[in-house]
């Protein structure tokens, strides 16, 4: 007589921020402004994609550009801006960051359940993963418009941890930002951090800090979890 196995629960989930852990979007990005700046006619001030890095566009608009005040127009102009960038990445194509191909395989080897959770725009990830081919490597996605509290609230990551039925408790949020890393300690989670944008020595507040993600044992991660 056949036994049926009942499959062994992952050990652990892996929760993805995207910009600057799965991609480098900057250059993209900028050139976003760049052509909104040229469709509009309105002037760019020195030195604002640095000012305004990591700031959502409703704030640099209107306090780092300048462009308008008027809350309408706000949007309007920062949906044309996230389109553009849409346009650019379609154009010029996208490349995730060193060793992210090869962690994202690692993880569907170890069938360790991987999702995004990220304060970025999900259009924006939508079209990024398909121009990537990555789209199979995620199981779902929580985005801006899914949460009502930027990190370092932790809701991000608590529902992306619902996404793949693993408890905060047992999972490890891949990080760039100290507020992200932050985000994850107040989930309760553990934090392994990429130096895609802070230098590695800045980074002790997460459990573990990488150069790139394919420097990874998944078995040393599941150690953590006995």
């Amino acid at each position: 007589m056949s036994q049926t196995h009942t499959p062994r629960p992952a050990p652990w989930g892996a929760i993805f921020d995207w910009d600057g852990v799965i991609i480098d979007s900057s250059r993209q990005h900028e050139a976003s402004w760049d052509r909104l700046a040229v469709e509009i006619a309105k002037p760019l001030p020195e030195g604002h994609f640095k000012a305004g890095f990591g700031r959502k566009n409703e704030f640099i608009i209107p306090n780092i550009l300048h462009w308008t005040d008027d809350p309408a127009e706000v949007r309007r102009l920062s949906l044309r801006k996230e389109a553009l960038y849409r346009d650019i990445i379609i154009e010029q194509g996208l490349d995730p960051l060193p060793g992210v191909r090869a962690w994202l395989d690692t993880l569907r080897a170890a069938a360790i359940p991987c999702v995004i959770g990220s304060s970025t725009h999900r259009e924006n990830i939508e079209v990024s993963l398909d121009v990537l081919g990555l789209r199979s490597s995620f199981i779902d996605i929580v985005s801006a418009e899914d949460v009502s509290h930027g990190k370092p609230d932790p809701e991000v990551f608590l529902k992306a941890a619902g996404k793949i039925h693993i408890d905060p408790a047992h999972c490890v949020v891949f990080e760039d930002a100290h507020v992200g890393i932050d985000a994850a300690r107040n989930a309760g989670m553990r934090v392994i951090a990429v130096a895609s944008t802070n230098p590695l020595a800045d980074l002790g507040k997460a459990d573990l800090a990488v150069h790139r993600l394919d420097e990874l044992n998944p078995a040393q991660i599941t150690s953590w979890f006995p």
